[in-house]
Order: structure tokens, then C-alpha cells, then sequence
């Protein structure tokens, strides 16, 4: 059974995604499937990727805050959150079609800026500590096996989740709730993935 992509919303967009994907192949970008998507790149970085969401089909620019965006298509899909990807988004093949020299003229300035090595840095986050959670340790041997069996991005996500509740009292019961979680390998947001 072929794994259906996650970036696919549904069936409506496939001639659009087909005409998207046959403007990108006219650029040197090499396609390679990535969180479950098709992205382009140049020398193994990301330059864009896409896919086809509810209202629209999208294209998006993984160092995008970089380009020169003379047409004024791109935008931000995730305000406050996100650095540099830009997106720019298609209602219909028409509308695909009638950009096509601009489309491949923002992607061949992206693969220039990835070339010349512009792009953003992804920022290191800083270490979080829950004191509460270290005492939990000291007491369970086992949740420690368990806990550090997790990548440090799942351990980060259960950390956060303790961390982000202001009151000691909110923060005991959340290490209460995910205790169970960690000791049968379940990541705390496994479900939604």
C-alpha cells in the first residue's frame, strides 16, 4: 500500500502539483522526499518544497526571507515562529501557469542565494531544566532509563510541557500525567504525528 503524503491535504491539487513539479525540473534542483514531501535541493540544502493543502497549493522558499520577492507573493505561513522559509500560494492551475517565468525566477534566485550560501542559521535553544522532573529521577531509576531512551527532541517536548505551566502545583500534575507515557516509550505528542 503506497504511504500517502502527509503535505497532500487531498486528491484536488494533483494536476497543479504535477505542473509545479514541472516547472522546478526545468532548474537544477534534485527532487528527494523529506517529512513525508517532495523538496528541492541544490547540494544536498533544502531550497523549496511543496504541496497541496486545502485552499491552495503551495510553494515554499526554505531561506525565502532572503529573496528579492519584487512581486510581493510571498508570505510568512507561520508569524512569530517561523525565521526564513517564505510561501507562495496558488488557488488554481491558471494561476500557476500565468507565474510560471516568475516562479522559476524566484526558484533560480533561491538556488543562486543557497549557492552563495545565504540562508539562516537555525538559532540553538537553550538547555531547559525542570528541577521537579530531576527529583522524579532521583526517585525512579527506571524513568530515567526511559526518559533518556528518547531523542533529545522528544525529552525537549516533555520538558517544555512541564516548564511552560506557571504554577509548581500544574507542574506536578503534568509529571504525572506523562510519567506513564515515558515508561512505555510514547513520545507526548506521538499521537499527532
Amino acid at each position: 500500500m503506497e504511504e500517502k503524503n502527509p503535505w497532500i491535504n487531498n486528491d484536488q491539487w494533483a494536476e497543479e502539483l504535477d505542473l509545479v513539479k514541472s516547472i522546478i525540473s526545468k532548474t537544477e534542483l534534485e527532487e528527494m522526499i523529506k517529512w513525508g514531501g517532495p523538496v528541492y535541493t541544490v547540494n544536498k540544502k533544502n531550497v523549496v518544497g511543496i504541496g497541496g493543502f486545502k485552499s491552495y497549493v503551495g510553494i515554499w522558499f526554505f531561506n525565502g526571507v532572503f529573496l528579492k520577492d519584487e512581486r510581493k507573493v510571498l508570505m510568512n505561513a507561520n508569524e512569530g515562529v517561523t525565521k526564513a522559509l517564505r510561501q507562495w500560494r496558488f488557488s488554481s492551475k491558471q494561476e500557476i501557469i500565468n507565474n510560471e517565468k516568475y516562479i522559476l525566477q524566484y526558484i533560480n534566485e533561491a538556488i543562486a542565494n543557497e549557492k552563495a550560501g545565504i540562508s539562516q542559521k537555525p538559532e540553538k535553544k537553550e538547555a531547559i531544566v525542570s528541577e521537579l522532573l530531576e527529583a522524579e529521577f532521583k526517585q525512579d531509576p527506571e524513568l530515567v532509563k526511559a526518559f533518556e531512551a528518547f531523542s533529545p527532541y522528544k525529552q525537549r517536548e516533555f520538558l517544555e510541557y512541564i516548564e511552560t505551566a506557571k504554577q509548581e502545583k500544574t507542574k506536578l500534575t503534568r509529571i504525572e500525567k506523562i510519567k506513564p507515557m515515558i515508561l512505555e516509550g510514547i513520545g507526548l505528542n506521538d499521537k499527532y504525528r
